[in-house]
Formats: structure tokens, C-alpha cells, sequence
């Protein structure tokens, strides 16, 4: 009962959120910060006691589908509002807000398999890091999303009041490659522990994952180089971000909808 009411709360507080920022930025009205802070504090907090309720079965791990997707954007909420503390970053929460209340309504209405796992401190080391990567990935991929809109509006010379309400370009680019350089350190220590640790990277129930996985790796390495050798930035970098991404989310989520939701129903 304790959990199912977080999660509502949780829920509530995501979609009045996203309704209430998301009308000040379409009347061209500058967020606040300050009420941001304290909107996602209230979010986190009941968000993290409903995961806790799902994510925790007696002496295991629940690490299905929904619960893990809940978890991840509890942690990119965690990371961008910390983020914000110091940098340009509470504009992500404009779509950070509708997403994570997908991810919790996601989670209350499915009928996630129950994958309640004994982890060894090997094993949550590798995936404490590769939830970290992937979390700092998707922010990376969000903050993409949002250039690629004031690109388009400088491009298009149609710079609206709302594209104005983002830090300057070359702030938000900045932004943006930041979040990829600790995204991908963290992507590879999520890579190596996951072949020290584990006995086998390529195994026929992980083999994709790890494909997958490097590929990712490589197309975001890649765009770093391209960054600082050839200067590669704007549309290029956009989307070589989000091509990376979506390496990792088949990755990781593909094999569990696969296995959890269609399966499942067939």
C-alpha cells in the first residue's frame, strides 16, 4: 500500500509538474529555478520510496523491465537536479517531467515479470555503473533534443521568446558535451567490469547486450574525436548523440520487451 501511494504521488507531482512548467514555457515565461528544485525534491522523494517498494524483494533484486526504467529516471532526475545546482541543466526537466511520469504510470499499470536476483558486489558494481552510463547518456541525448530546437530556431531565423528562455547556444553545446565525456567514461567502466566480472561478455542471453553496448561506445568516442580533432558540432553532433543512444537502449531494453511485454502476450 505504501508503495502504490508513492508511486501515485510520485505520478501526481510529475504530471502537475510537467502541465505547470510546460504552459510557462509555451507562454514564453522564464522557469524557476527555485520552484524547480523544490517540485523535483518532492518528486524524488516519493519516487525513490515507490522504486524502493518494487525494487527490493526480500533478499533479491526485482530488475524487470518497468522497475528498472523507473529506477533510471529516478537517477537522471537525481543527476540533473543536482546538475542544476551548478549549471544551466533545469531546462531538461521540461522534458524530463512528462517521461518520468510515463515511466511511473508505465510501472503501475504493466504486469512486469518478477526477475528477483541475489546480487554477489561484483555484479552491482557493474550494474551501478551501467545504470549510471546509461542515465548520463539519456541526459546527454535530452539536452541533444533541446539544442536541435534552438538550432532549428536560430537556422530557421525564427528565434521565438522560448528558445530565448535557453542558456546561449554555445553554453548549451557545451552543456552537452560534458555530459557525453562522464557518460562515456562511465560507459566504460561499465563495459570493462562487465568482462572482468562476468564469465561471458558474449554468452547467447548477453551477446547483443554487449554488441550493442559497443557499438554505442564507439559512435560516442567517435563524435568526442570528431569534436576536439575536426570541430564537429550542431546538427552533426546531434545526431551522433542520439544514434548512440539508441545502440544502448536496444542494449538494454530491447531483450526485456522482447522477453517481458510481447512474448508475454503472445
Amino acid at each position: 500500500m505504501i508503495t502504490l501511494s508513492a508511486n501515485l504521488i510520485a505520478l501526481l507531482i510529475y504530471l502537475v509538474a510537467a502541465v505547470y512548467f510546460g504552459r510557462q514555457f509555451i507562454r514564453q515565461q522564464a522557469l524557476q529555478p527555485r520552484l524547480l528544485l523544490k517540485v523535483t525534491s518532492l518528486a524524488l522523494i516519493a519516487h525513490g520510496i515507490g522504486i524502493y517498494g518494487l525494487s527490493i524483494k526480500g533478499e533479491g533484486f526485482n530488475l524487470s523491465l518497468f522497475s528498472a526504467s523507473s529506477l533510471i529516471f529516478w537517477v537522471i532526475n537525481l543527476t540533473v537536479l543536482c546538475s542544476s545546482l551548478k549549471k544551466a541543466s533545469h531546462n531538461l526537466f521540461l522534458l524530463l517531467f512528462p517521461l518520468s511520469a510515463l515511466s511511473v504510470l508505465a510501472t503501475l499499470m504493466g504486469h512486469p515479470q518478477e526477475t528477483q536476483q541475489a546480487l554477489s558486489f561484483s555484479i552491482a558494481i557493474h550494474i551501478v555503473l551501467s545504470l549510471l552510463a546509461y542515465s548520463l547518456m539519456t541526459i546527454a541525448s535530452l539536452q541533444a533534443l533541446l539544442l536541435a530546437y534552438q538550432n532549428r530556431s536560430l537556422k530557421s531565423k525564427q528565434l521565438t521568446t522560448s528558445s530565448r528562455l535557453f542558456p546561449p547556444l554555445q553554453t548549451m553545446e557545451a552543456l552537452l558535451f560534458e555530459f557525453l565525456w562522464v557518460g562515456e567514461v562511465l560507459l566504460t567502466l561499465a563495459i570493462a567490469s562487465g568482462f572482468y566480472f562476468l564469465e561471458d561478455m558474449f554468452a547467447q542471453h548477453l551477446a547483443h547486450k554487449t554488441i550493442f553496448a559497443l557499438i554505442a561506445w564507439f559512435i560516442y568516442a567517435l563524435l568526442l574525436w570528431g569534436r576536439y580533432q575536426l570541430g564537429w558540432r550542431g546538427t552533426k553532433a546531434i545526431r551522433w548523440t542520439l544514434a548512440g543512444f539508441v545502440c544502448l537502449m536496444l542494449a538494454y531494453f530491447g531483450s526485456k520487451l522482447v522477453l517481458e511485454v510481447i512474448l508475454n502476450r503472445v
